[in-house]
């Protein structure tokens, strides 16, 4: 047995996207070594002894990493990472689990990407695709893992969530449709605090498209434009600021999509997500179903009946005239943003958390025309606190039922009470969906409890 051939390959990381990536390896007939630099949980490493898989965890073995053909990384591993430069040095290639799926499968595959709305645009383009009678699953950063979905299933189309980590090691992921929705600052922790890092791993995901490949891009946002020039496949852009010609753009309230198929319009008040965002979302994932021969009227039907994942915009309840919205989602200032451009009325804010190196300056304006209330929810407010000191009232909590009450006495019949943190979760919660569960059951509580104060 020669040097590099004890394993097939090396997984690093027990997550969803390195346990799925063992269950295709192992379905390949690859011989498979999983390790991980935390704990393995237990249901995992019993799934892992029946399919005959070494394991390690607490830590990672070079000398073994470095005699395996390839190794697989888990995304939330950093490409600076020691493990990840002992085994690159020993001349070992490192992959993401996108690129391994990607050779086990023949789908036509529709790649979206973007610091926000990745998630809202693949959800809803899959819905429309599959509205229209394709056979069509959605994976990546989104549900089950890329390797998970291929081992299952085999439909004709696969709508991939891509983030920037699951970009950083691919090497011939081509999409057929890449979609690039927007590029501003976020997890510059892990891109050595260097936009231009950060913007580049975003760009890969059409750095292997031949011209017979579309691409699908915000023209409106300064650095997607700058990653076009890269690209050399058919560009179909996506505008609000201005008229473009083969793609799509907004104009007198409507959506106008102006391809070499058809000149189509939507009533802006047709569509089923608010906000300018969303248009932005909503015109591409059209876009992809027309590029797959959806019929427009298929199109109106499926935005109809689609309904968004949790924690975007999502109105919870309207408690004596106040509206509570979660958007919990909204983890950088970028989103904030298009959620406070969103509202109609006066706004009580909730923000906070871990502060990823936020730059407040893009919603100034919009915090002095909107915000009258300021609820801080977080371990270490003060890079809030700060900024915002002029907004009327400020307040600190330190939990989403303590928020939801403060923001309560701070509103007014027909203000609008925002939790959209700008911030990561993890100071107090699990993770955002855990801080938006939360908030949501302290305003259903709340609504519950002022309805037995108002029937008494």
């Amino acid at each position: 047995m020669s040097k590099r051939s004890i394993y097939n390959v090396a997984i690093l990381g027990s997550g969803e996207s390195g346990m799925g990536a063992v269950r295709l390896a192992v379905k390949q007939g690859l011989s498979v070594f999983l390790s991980d630099g935390g704990a393995i949980a237990e249901e995992k490493k019993i799934e892992l002894a029946a399919l005959s898989v070494a394991f390690e965890e607490g830590g990672h073995t070079l000398d073994t990493l470095c005699v395996c053909v390839e190794v697989i990384k888990s995304p939330g591993i950093p490409t600076t990472a020691a493990v990840i430069l002992g085994v690159r040095e020993a001349g070992v290639p490192v992959i993401s689990e996108i690129e391994f799926a990607s050779r086990y499968t023949t789908a036509k595959i529709v790649g979206i990407t973007g610091s926000n709305g990745k998630t809202t645009t693949t959800l809803l383009t899959t819905h429309l695709l599959r509205h229209a009678g394709i056979d069509v699953q959605s994976a990546g950063n989104v549900g089950n893992s890329f390797s998970e979905l291929v081992m299952e299933h085999s439909p004709a189309v696969i709508v991939l969530e891509l983030s920037s980590f699951q970009l950083d090691d691919i090497v011939t992921f081509q999409p057929d449709i890449a979609v690039l929705l927007n590029v501003t600052p976020d997890h510059l922790d892990r891109y050595q605090y260097d936009m231009a890092r950060y913007a580049a791993a975003k760009y890969r995901l059409f750095e292997n498209m031949t011209d017979e490949g579309l691409v699908i891009a915000n023209t409106d946002d300064a650095l997607v434009v700058q990653g076009l020039t890269q690209v050399s496949s058919r560009i179909q852009p996506v505008s609000l600021q201005e008229r473009v010609y083969g793609g799509a753009y907004f104009d007198m309230d409507h959506l106008i999509f102006d391809t070499e198929k058809d000149i189509e319009i939507i009533p802006a008040d047709e569509l089923p997500l608010i906000g300018k965002h969303n248009h932005y979302n909503q015109m591409m994932a059209v876009l992809v179903a027309i590029e797959m021969g959806v019929p427009f009227g298929d199109l109106l039907g499926g935005l109809r009946t689609f309904v968004n994942a949790p924690h975007r915009l999502e109105k919870v309840a309207t408690v004596e005239g106040v509206t509570f919205i979660n958007d919990s989602k909204a983890t950088n200032v970028d989103a904030v943003y298009y959620a406070l451009d969103a509202m109609e009325s006066s706004v009580i804010w909730i923000a906070g958390g871990v502060n990823k190196g936020n730059d407040y300056k893009q919603i100034s304006d919009l915090v002095k025309d909107k915000v009258k209330g300021l609820v801080c929810m977080g371990k270490d407010n003060v890079h809030l606190t700060d900024e915002f000191s002029e907004v009327a009232a400020v307040t600190e909590v330190q939990s989403a039922s303590e928020a939801v009450a403060r923001a309560f006495d701070m509103a007014r019949a027909g203000d609008t009470v925002l939790l959209s943190p700008a911030c990561a979760s993890f100071d107090l919660f699990k993770n955002y969906e855990d801080r938006g569960d939360q908030f949501k059951a302290a305003v259903l509580q709340l609504k519950e409890v002022q309805s037995k104060r108002i029937k008494a």
